[in-house]
């Protein structure tokens, strides 16, 4: 059997390998598409357990259970090992990493006919920024669940680099790339020697100049429109009869993909109740009320996820529908307004860049390009952005969401040999 390259992202996740033709082939995993959302849905009322886009389906059609997305974001956290609970039984996250990689193997079982017992997973740069030692964790996590999924042989690549792999089997001669995989949870970036004749080679640790990564991505992006745009239609910002502010903690947990489920269920209800208290205009606790007593904060993430999208795409003004908090509520996002609150993350993130490429000990007029992957690098502010911290470098867009994936598939053929 083939060995699998898997990108286990932070909101979408791809498997690929490498067939007769020595070509990386995406797989598809969920219908006819070749990602799958990083989503678990526990029914409880079935007894069953949902993925991806069937997951959100079930969650947002209103059985009961538990959605759990973003798991990638736990990695590296203390909570990798406590558990929580789903239904009557107590669940580790590590288990639930597992069970989303098992899931990914059985599905690409059935496309190739038998499992798969090797694979090569990516990796950002840096799982948790500027702490080694759970850097270190987060990975030896990873690499537990993969095995508990029942893979036997587990390797590691960094995204950026496999995206590199990737990209070299389409140029036509020798270049050097700084790539960009700006993903769900993590901005990755690699300087690097690309050229079609070294893709066979075993040790291309020459070729790599620099690799960087900072803890920021789409998932970061969603939650600082949500708190700017939504949040505040629940009352963050406002203040009460004496003149404080409502406090915030669980405004900003219900804006965090990965933390969204701890504001569900009878103890966050007696939570939000005991706010009333702190709000002059009741008619925005009502509404937290029934955010928090509805478990709907998935579904305001959802619909703010796919208005940076739309926004972004179109140049235009989008609309966030709101009727699950209240009917007839809707929240324009403008592309002004997009850039204006993503701004100081995208600072951050082109200045990772910049690091990258001075690490990498050249000057940015030396590259030939900027590659591209990863599905929020098709943001404009974000291309606007590193256009501007990169002027006259060209970008190249690429496989937005199975470059890494192909690359890892490669990246296995070359240790695995199949």
């Amino acid at each position: 059997m083939p060995a699998l390259g898997i990108d286990f992202g932070t909101s979408n996740s791809a498997v690929a390998w490498v067939g007769a033709d020595g070509l990386a082939q995406a797989l598809a995993v969920e219908g006819a598409a070749t990602t799958l959302p990083t989503a678990v849905f526990y029914n409880t009322e079935e007894g069953l357990r949902h993925f991806g886009r069937d997951a959100m389906e079930q969650y947002l059609a209103g059985l009961e259970g538990r959605l759990m997305r973003s798991l990638k974001s736990v990695l590296g956290s203390a909570l990798m090992q406590e558990t929580t609970a789903i239904g009557d039984q107590l669940v580790r996250f590590q288990d639930v990493v597992a069970l989303f990689l098992s899931e990914l193997a059985a599905r690409a079982e059935r496309e190739l006919g038998a499992r798969p017992r090797r694979v090569v997973l990516g990796r950002p740069v840096h799982f948790v920024d500027d702490d080694a030692a759970r850097d270190r964790q987060a990975e030896d996590s990873l690499r537990a669940a993969a095995l508990s999924a029942g893979f036997e042989d587990v390797a590691f690549q960094f995204e950026p680099i496999a995206a590199a792999l990737d990209y070299e089997r389409r140029i036509a001669g020798e270049s050097l790339v700084l790539v960009a995989d700006i993903g769900g949870g993590t901005s990755d970036f690699t300087v690097v020697r690309l050229a079609p004749g070294r893709a066979a080679a075993t040790d291309r640790s020459a070729d790599v100049l620099a690799t960087r990564g900072v803890h920021i991505g789409g998932t970061d992006f969603d939650q600082r429109l949500n708190l700017a745009r939504v949040m505040p239609a629940l009352g963050l910002g406002h203040h009460g009869p004496d003149g404080r502010e409502v406090p915030s903690a669980m405004f900003f947990e219900l804006s965090s993909w990965h933390l969204i489920h701890w504001v569900s269920g009878p103890r966050a209800l007696r939570e939000a109740r005991a706010l009333r208290v702190n709000y002059s205009d009741l008619r925005l606790h009502d509404r937290l009320l029934r955010v928090v007593g509805e478990g709907q904060g998935h579904r305001i993430a959802e619909t703010v996820e796919r208005a940076k999208i739309a926004t972004s795409r179109s140049d235009a003004e989008s609309a966030m529908a709101l009727d699950c908090i209240e009917q007839g509520l809707s929240i324009a996002l403008t592309p002004a307004q997009l850039a204006e609150e993503l701004d100081a993350l995208l600072a951050r993130v082109v200045a990772c860049a910049q690091d990258c490429v001075r690490a990498a000990g050249i000057a940015p007029g030396e590259l030939q390009a900027v590659y591209l992957t990863g599905g929020s690098s098709a943001l404009r502010p974000f291309q606007a952005a590193l256009q501007a911290g990169f002027a006259g470098v060209p970008l190249v867009e690429g496989d937005l969401f199975g470059g890494v994936a192909a690359g890892l598939a490669y990246q296995a053929r070359t240790l695995y040999g199949a």
